[in-house]
């Protein structure tokens, strides 16, 4: 008798059963399971903004919660599933974190920041793995896959502690640059341990690394680049397509640098940063709806990664985490980053503060599938060590950093708020409007319409204070909170908004006091 339906109907023999059809039902309940789900993890920022703790560990616990050891009883186990959604989580927040990556921060660092990434990972590697081999007694294999997944430092868990401690702009720059840049070769080398047979030699492994970091630059650069020209040049017939389009480039960056056999990551961080550097039009919308998709990639790959936890399973590996931990915190990173950043004379306070800052999130959790998918021996072994020490560490390290910035004499007290100017193009007018939105602790408060010095070619056309608008005055005196609508042709554009973001951050005396926007005076 073939198998039975709930209707108590049987199947003729020989019959293959056929699957119930997704139904509306089905897709109403799934819509109501993941709004749910959204609204719980939008509502725990609010305890990790407070606490100081990285999202990550909101969302793990979520993730955590509805798997099979807790309420939800969900059993899943998709190694290759979570790898596939992972990658794409982390190339939107690479993408997002590029574009709020500010080039006059990253610059003077790129050098340093490109040393950590190369050198520093090569030296963390080789000391976490020796540590995992002889303390924990793992074999070669697992010991140097483990030392490659937690070398990384998590793109998403940096950006999101970092921007909420008022560190030096030269060691904020370079922590945001290392953790976009460092995700290529930890890849590249996760793979190369994972791969079944002997372990290529190492001269051979720092080519391939050489090689990919290069393609992937140079697409990234080129993309980035091109889009920005194209986005600047060309007037969509809606400011809602800026921001799809942004992230369409940043997207189109990754897939050209992985089909080139180049580094994806690298290429689509390289691309943002260009991006978000260019004065693309209706940026603050771009920059809105890009920390939107990146705040959604990060709640849905941390909810599987936890999902994909066992925590009963986990039993046997905390102290081996612990331990493999404490060497990577205490021994590995702090020993990286002196080595990597000898030719630099950076202070030892500095220094101190980077190998504290070395933050580990959900790259190590989703690097630590690839064994997994790929069969190596012990491979659930090493997801769990990986996933107690991300856990225990970022616990650790997250809230203490702001303490640590104020006793190394590192925290900066106060920030003169940025200008959020947005920009139209005016493409038949040859001209462009720019919104400029001034904020509080704002140093244009106070300075009249004639004392911000446009170039000319630029005019202030309307000011709406209190949901009033009219025409000012060259006697009018700014205030917080104003908008200003602001028309300059082309020749004058990126002039006339050097201009304003000088007065914004030095006030009517920017010129005088060596803040930027001079060309205005010229």
């Amino acid at each position: 008798m073939g198998p039975s339906d709930p209707t108590g109907q049987t199947d003729p023999p020989g019959t293959a059963r056929r699957e119930q059809p997704l139904t509306v039902h089905h897709l109403n309940q799934l819509l109501l399971v993941c709004s749910l789900v959204l609204l719980v993890a939008v509502a725990a920022v609010r305890i990790s903004s407070r606490s100081g703790l990285p999202s990550l560990l909101v969302y793990l616990g979520i993730g955590v919660a509805m798997g099979q050891d807790g309420v939800g009883d969900i059993h899943f186990d998709n190694a290759e599933l979570t790898q596939v959604i992972g990658y794409a989580a982390l190339v939107v927040i690479l993408a997002e974190g590029g574009l709020g990556t500010k080039w006059k921060e990253v610059k003077p660092g790129l050098a340093a920041a490109s040393s950590l990434a190369i050198v520093g990972v090569s030296v963390s590697v080789g000391v976490t793995a020796t540590a995992a081999h002889y303390l924990i007694g793992l074999e070669w294999r697992q010991a140097l896959i483990i030392g490659a997944v937690v070398s990384s430092t998590d793109a998403a868990a940096v950006f999101s502690v970092l921007r909420k401690v008022p560190l030096p702009s030269r060691v904020t720059g370079i922590l945001e640059a290392e953790s976009g840049f460092n995700d290529a070769p930890v890849v590249i080398l996760v793979v190369a341990f994972s791969t079944a047979g002997p372990v290529d030699h190492w001269y051979h492994l720092l080519g391939v690394i050489a090689l990919e970091l290069a393609i992937g630059a140079a697409i990234g650069l080129a993309v980035g680049f091109l889009g920005s020209f194209g986005l600047r040049h060309v007037a969509l017939p809606a400011s809602g397509l800026y921001p799809i389009a942004v992230m369409a480039i940043a997207v189109t960056a990754y897939a050209a640098g992985a089909l080139a056999h180049g580094s994806g990551f690298l290429a689509v961080y390289l691309a943002s940063m260009v991006l978000g550097n260019a004065k693309l039009p209706h940026w603050p919308a771009t920059r809105g709806f890009a920390d939107g998709l990146g705040w959604i990639a990060q709640i849905g790959m941390f909810v599987l990664l936890g999902l994909l936890v066992t925590p009963h399973e986990m039993g046997d590996d905390i102290w081996p985490a612990l331990v493999i931990g404490l060497v990577l915190t205490m021994v590995a990173r702090p020993l990286s980053v002196v080595l990597a950043l000898l030719p630099f004379r950076m202070r030892w306070q500095e220094q101190a503060l980077m190998s504290w800052a070395g933050l580990r999130g959900a790259v190590p959790i989703i690097l630590a599938t690839i064994p997994m998918v790929s069969g190596v021996e012990d491979s659930r072994r090493i997801f769990n060590i990986v996933f107690v020490l991300v856990v225990a560490y970022t616990l650790v390290q997250g809230p203490t950093l702001p303490w640590l910035a104020r006793r190394l004499g590192l925290a900066k007290s106060s920030e003169t708020a940025d200008l959020g100017i947005e920009s139209a193009p005016l493409e038949r007018l040859r001209g462009h409007l720019l919104s400029v939105a001034i904020p509080e602790g704002s140093k244009m408060h106070g300075v009249e319409i004639n004392e911000l010095r446009l170039p000319a070619g630029a005019a202030v056309t309307l000011v709406v204070r209190g949901g009033e608008s009219f025409v000012p005055l060259p006697v009018t005196v700014l205030r917080r909170g104003d908008e200003l609508l602001v028309v300059a042709t082309d020749p004058v554009r990126d002039a006339a908004e050097r201009r304003l973001r000088a007065v914004g951050q030095g006030g009517k005396l920017a010129g005088w006091l060596g803040t930027g926007g001079n060309d205005a005076e010229d």
